[in-house]
């Protein structure tokens, strides 16, 4: 999962080498990854109206109910 969203934020924006990502197994068995990047490609990652961010949201949900997880995606500033 933490592939997915790290290959989905590196390819939308100018600074790959900036994008950072952490990932963190809550006590119920849920997922939460972090995403950290450059501030002038954060306005790329979220999207008009946080759209690409919601989309990046929905693969990680489709990809973690397919391996019976729960996840989540911060997107950090």
């Amino acid at each position: 999962m933490k592939e997915l969203i790290e290959f989905i934020a590196k390819s939308l924006v100018e600074k790959p080498e900036a994008v950072v990502i952490s990932m963190e197994q809550a006590e119920d068995g849920s997922t939460l990854i972090k995403l950290a990047s450059a501030q002038e490609d954060m306005g790329r990652i979220i999207g008009k109206q946080g759209r690409t961010a919601k989309a990046m949201r929905t693969l990680l949900n489709a990809k973690a109910t397919r391996e019976n997880k729960r996840a989540s995606l911060q997107i950090m500033e």
